[in-house]
């Protein structure tokens, strides 16, 4: 089975810096591109960005670019986000997801863990 457990959030103030873990287990995490998706109360699921197999090639959303950073170690088989300059807009729960097999669609999730709640808040 597939999981996937998130950590590293938590409550920062506007423009302060957070990194959001997760580590895989029970696939063969070397072999998957992986998201990081979130969602804020009331709202739809955002993607955030994506990384592909090796961690060479990393996408963003607008919403993050230049502020986030996404990077994964396939040998310690985790996924990892750093945010910097957070503002309010940010809060909400983090995902991390794996994405099909052989796929780079961030809209094709294959199994996504619990979350990790960052509050942005003065």
């Amino acid at each position: 089975d597939v999981q996937l457990v998130e950590s590293g959030g938590g409550l920062v103030r506007p423009g302060g810096s957070l990194r959001l873990s997760c580590v895989a287990s029970g696939f063969t995490f070397r072999r998957y591109a992986m998201i990081w998706v979130r969602q804020a109360p009331g709202k739809e699921l955002e993607w955030i960005s994506t990384i592909n197999v090796p961690g060479d090639t990393t996408y963003y959303a607008e919403a993050v670019k230049g502020r986030f950073t996404i990077s994964r170690d396939n040998a310690q088989d985790t996924l990892y986000l750093q945010m910097n300059s957070l503002q309010s807009e940010d809060t909400a729960m983090y995902y991390c997801a794996r994405l099909k097999y052989g796929s780079i669609n961030h809209r094709q999730m294959d199994g996504r863990g619990q979350g990790t709640q960052v509050t942005v808040s003065s």
